[in-house]
């Protein structure tokens, strides 16, 4: 491989909507997964769309490499569940299994292999605007239920994700994104070392723990460090 194609397979294009670099831009998307500079896809399901680029990137680059298509499966592809906030009200973590589980063959049957979920930002601040998304303030009650959204999506006992009715799991956002200031997002967060061990990270281990694929780095800094450039938690 080139420096260019290794450097390609790091690189995630949007194919639709303005989530992500080249949002609706197909064209550009085409001709980096020909030009081997494309490693995955947010935001593209179908089988029309998803074949399509699927064969241009095995048939028309010089190496062949598969394309990861991901999107935002958090509640329900077709089938809507309740808001993860109002799962975690249940204290019932087959609840989010079973929606974990549905989701997983839906989103799958239309070419998806990988989603964005679950997210596991524990929060005290109701202000912030993504505490819908997230399982409330408990970090023993979210990491019960990323554990087991994480079996939901993936399969039982560290599944095998590759299977055609699972997806790949994304444990998000690490770390400590919930604690904005102010409960604006993507705001610094300043927390003590015990703080981030006991409340914030504990929900990481048990996605991790469950055999999670793949985590997503926060947007914000921790300390002043910014989340996306540092080795450490």
């Amino acid at each position: 491989m080139t420096v260019e194609e290794k450097l390609g397979q790091l690189q995630q294009l949007a194919w639709s909507w303005d989530t992500g670099p080249g949002g609706g831009e197909t064209k550009d998307v085409e001709d980096a997964a020909r030009a081997g500079r494309l490693g995955s896809v947010l935001s593209i399901f179908g089988a029309k769309s998803s074949n399509a680029l699927q064969r241009i990137a095995v048939e028309e680059s010089r190496l062949g490499i598969p394309l990861l298509f991901g999107l935002d499966v958090i509640h329900g592809f077709w089938t809507t569940f309740p808001i993860p906030l109002a799962q975690a009200a249940s204290f019932d973590p087959d609840v989010t299994r079973t929606d974990a589980e549905v989701s997983a063959k839906e989103a799958r049957s239309n070419g998806v292999h990988w989603t964005f979920s679950p997210m596991m930002d524990v929060t005290h601040e109701p202000r912030w605007g993504r505490v819908a998304e997230s399982c409330g303030e408990d970090p023993y009650l979210t990491a019960e239920f990323a554990a087991a959204k994480v079996e939901g999506y993936q399969g039982p006992g560290k599944g095998e994700f590759t299977a055609k009715d699972r997806v790949a799991a994304c444990a998000k956002h690490f770390v400590a994104y919930g604690g904005a200031e102010g409960g604006r997002d993507y705001n610094t967060v300043d927390v003590s070392e015990s703080r981030l061990r006991n409340l914030y990270l504990p929900p990481f281990k048990a996605a991790l723990d469950a055999g999670a694929a793949t985590v997503m780095a926060s947007f914000n800094t921790v300390g002043g460090s910014p989340r996306t450039a540092t080795p450490t938690p």
